[in-house]
């Protein structure tokens, strides 16, 4: 629809996948990817991301690294069993699958990514690589010819 409000709500989607190009390929699942919220933070010495994953298990999400950088936190929110006789009067708890990507910095130390789930709120810790050594200049020696 090209109704205002439709192009202004739908507006964080696109610049998300403006911003993060590696999310392309996965518009179609637009609404699994984007009802999970992640709070990025850079540490002198760490990119921390950190995301409420209420009710799930460890086992319910997956943290992987993709094409070498990509960091991918996908996952599996399930409806609980339905009881005979109760019927929902709101049902406001989304359910199904929810995906990340983030592509990663030069700097991102990929051998050493860390993910733990504690009370409902994973985190995930890439250590940056410390800067790399200035080059200095080599002295050469002259000889006579």
């Amino acid at each position: 629809m090209d109704h205002p409000l439709f192009q202004l709500l739908g507006f964080p989607d696109e610049f998300e996948r403006a911003l993060n190009p590696s999310a392309q390929k996965y518009a179609s699942d637009t609404k699994a990817m984007y009802n999970t919220a992640v709070d990025v933070k850079e540490a002198p010495k760490s990119y921390i991301f950190v995301a409420d994953m209420p009710g799930l298990k460890s086992s319910d999400i997956k943290v992987e690294l993709d094409n070498h950088n990509v960091l991918a936190i996908s996952g599996v929110r399930k409806r609980e069993e339905h009881v005979p006789g109760v019927k929902y009067i709101r049902m406001e708890r989304s359910a199904g699958t929810f995906m990340r990507k983030y592509t990663l910095p030069a700097d991102a130390d990929l051998e050493a990514i860390k993910a733990a789930c504690e009370d409902g709120v994973l985190t995930v810790t890439v250590p940056k690589l410390p800067p790399p050594e200035p080059v200095k200049p080599k002295t050469i020696e002259v000889t006579v010819g």
